[in-house]
């Protein structure tokens, strides 16, 4: 989520909060609508003690999963970097196609693949470049120890990178379901409502903004905190980006360079096939 964005709803439900608490501050009667102030308030730190602890947990859940995603993608970049090394190994005639095919995985996760996550629109699809790894695999028959030695370390590999891919994809989607949002948005509705009886006439109007003015804001700075972590692909401040892929494909560009290999992948600089 935009920073602008999150900072106009901050402001937005803020406002209406203090407005509502203004409004029932008109009628309201001297001392609030509570005559024991105390029992009052053992209420309300029931009501904020059970909403802090459910926040707890699913802020840990959220995190959770954006700090696995995170890990998953530069997990898979220094994969990919691997094997592009791996691939040197294997006979002439396959070693080009596996590294021009690697390279084009690589530009697909920080290209198409990246942007199709931030839409929320991947879905279960695969990596096309994926598959073509595989069937150009098929056709490597080793024949010499060093060869052998290739192709058993690129299986390892491969089935390292597709655990990555699926850490990284796993937060695509989102990790908190639907009833703790119905709960945390039904407190937070019950927490506005219990500051109203707080409306006193016999206080000053800024008083009752801020009392108001300071839970709702929290509230909803917490919440947008939420849908950012459960939806860590965006491109807003915090948001994952590809970065180390991005710099994978730079390292492999240099490597290949230095060995004397020129190389024209098959796809264009977003993965597509051309």
């Amino acid at each position: 989520m935009r920073l602008a964005v999150a900072v106009l709803i901050t402001l937005a439900v803020t406002g209406v909060s203090v407005a509502a608490m203004l409004w029932v501050r008109r009628k309201a009667p001297d001392g609030s609508y509570f005559h024991d102030g105390d029992r009052a308030a053992g209420v309300f730190g029931v009501l904020a003690t059970g909403f802090s602890v459910l926040l707890g947990f699913v802020v840990f859940l959220s995190f959770a999963s954006y700090d696995a995603s995170r890990a998953g993608a530069e997990q898979e970049a220094l994969i990919v970097g691997q094997q592009v090394q791996t691939a040197q190994l294997f006979p002439p005639s396959a070693s080009g196609r596996l590294t021009g095919e690697l390279v084009c995985y690589a530009r697909s996760v920080a290209g198409v693949q990246w942007d199709k996550m931030v839409a929320g629109t991947l879905g279960e699809q695969l990596n096309p470049w994926g598959a073509k790894l595989f069937l150009t695999l098929r056709t490597v028959k080793p024949t010499t120890d060093t060869e052998q030695s290739a192709y058993d370390q690129w299986l390892g590999q491969t089935a390292d990178r597709e655990a990555a891919r699926q850490d990284r994809i796993h937060g695509a989607a989102g990790v908190i379901p639907t009833p703790l949002w119905v709960v945390l948005f039904f407190t937070s509705g019950m927490i506005f409502l219990y500051m109203l009886f707080f409306a006193d006439i016999g206080e000053r109007a800024v008083v009752q903004a801020l009392l108001m003015g300071t839970v709702a804001s929290v509230i909803t700075a917490m919440l947008l905190l939420l849908v950012a972590l459960d939806h860590p692909f965006h491109k807003g401040i915090g948001g994952l980006r590809p970065v180390a892929m991005e710099r994978t494909l730079q390292v492999i560009d240099q490597e290949l360079k230095i060995a004397g290999a020129p190389l024209t992948p098959p796809c264009d600089s977003r993965g597509n096939a051309v």
